[in-house]
């Protein structure tokens, strides 16, 4: 199975099972909401663990912590897609069609101006 199905797939199941033990009945608007305000949560979460307060003493970045506030904001994001009916494969081709978009517009050719890199040693990005 494909990682990115397989990802999707047990977030499926988990939330399967939280709705029908927990007894949870959200339309799908209220459901984006939550999922919205758990990603703040856990990009907050990130937020912490690399030293975001110039104001505080700095302490070592603990990149395991790091890579597992990445995979709690992977959750729900990944529970929003399913629950607005995205799967894997739909997500990476909507992922690909706007990878093209903004490597577009960094080459100037996009539908926005304002994101073209400008003349330089460093034009020669490639998408």
């Amino acid at each position: 199975m494909d990682k990115l199905d397989d990802i999707f797939a047990k977030q499926r199941q988990l939330d399967d099972f939280l709705i029908s033990e927990r007894g949870l009945d959200f339309d799908t608007q209220v459901w984006v909401q939550k999922g919205v305000l758990a990603m703040i949560s856990e990009l907050a979460e990130l937020l912490d663990e690399v030293n975001f307060k110039w104001w505080k003493n700095p302490t070592p970045v603990n990149e395991d912590r790091v890579k597992d506030e990445m995979v709690d904001i992977l959750h729900f994001f990944v529970s929003m897609c399913n629950k607005i009916g995205m799967d894997s494969q739909e997500l990476y081709e909507r992922y690909l069609a706007k990878n093209e978009v903004n490597f577009r517009r960094q080459h100037g050719t996009g539908d926005k101006p304002g994101y073209e890199l400008p003349a330089g040693p460093n034009k020669n990005v490639q998408p």
